[in-house]
C-alpha cells in the first residue's frame, strides 16, 4: 500500500519535453512566416495589377469619360473613407484594440487605390503590363484618380479643421457662460437679514 502514493507522485510529476526548446520554436515558425509573407508577396505582385488593370478596364470599355468619371469616384471614395478612419483612429480617447481596427478598415478601404498604385508605380513586367491595359482600355483612369486622391485629402482636412475649430469654440462657448455666471453672481446685491 504504500507504493500508491508514490506511483502517484510519480504520475503527477511533469514529464521532461521532448523536442525544441521554446524559444527556437518561435524562430523557426517566424522564418516560415516570413517567408510565406515573401511568396505571397511575389505571387501577388505578379498578379495584381494584371488582374486590377483588367477589372478597370471591364468597368470602362475603352471610354475616356467612363474612365474619368470611374477614376474619380474610386480616387475619391477609396482615399476619403481611409482618411476619416485614420482620423477617428487618432483620437486620443480611443483604445489601442480601437485604433488596430480603425487602421485595419482603413487599409482595407484604400486597397483600390492601392492596387492603382501599384500599377503606376510598380517596376515588374506585370506593372507594366498593366499600365498598357488601362492606355487601351481605360483610358483617363490613372489620372482621375489621382485628382480625386487629392481632392479627398482636401476634404478629409477640411472635415478635420471644422470638427476641431467646432471644438474649439463650443470650449469657448462654455468658459463664456462661466465667467457671465460668476459675474452675475458677484453682481447679485447681499441679501440683509
Amino acid at each position: 500500500m504504500s507504493e500508491q502514493p508514490e506511483s502517484r507522485a510519480r504520475d503527477a510529476a511533469p514529464a521532461p519535453r521532448a523536442g525544441w526548446p521554446r524559444l527556437v520554436r518561435r524562430a523557426v515558425w517566424g522564418a516560415v512566416a516570413v517567408a510565406a509573407l515573401i511568396g505571397l508577396y511575389f505571387i501577388l505582385a505578379a498578379f495584381i495589377p494584371r488582374w486590377w488593370a483588367q477589372r478597370v478596364g471591364d468597368q470602362v470599355n475603352g471610354s475616356m469619360a467612363a474612365g474619368i468619371g470611374l477614376g474619380l469616384v474610386y480616387g475619391f471614395a477609396f482615399t476619403f473613407l481611409p482618411a476619416v478612419l485614420l482620423l477617428l483612429a487618432l483620437r486620443r480617447d480611443r483604445s489601442w484594440r480601437a485604433r488596430a481596427w480603425l487602421g485595419a478598415g482603413a487599409i482595407v478601404l484604400a486597397v483600390p487605390n492601392l492596387m492603382t498604385l501599384g500599377i503606376v508605380a510598380g517596376s515588374g513586367s506585370a506593372s507594366h503590363a498593366g499600365e498598357r491595359i488601362l492606355d487601351v482600355e481605360g483610358p483617363g483612369f490613372r489620372a482621375a484618380t489621382l485628382a480625386g486622391a487629392i481632392v479627398a485629402v482636401a476634404a478629409a482636412l477640411g472635415v478635420r479643421y471644422l470638427i476641431d475649430s467646432r471644438r474649439r469654440e463650443r470650449a469657448r462657448a462654455n468658459r463664456l457662460d462661466e465667467e457671465l455666471r460668476a459675474r452675475d453672481a458677484a453682481a447679485e446685491p447681499v441679501e440683509r437679514e
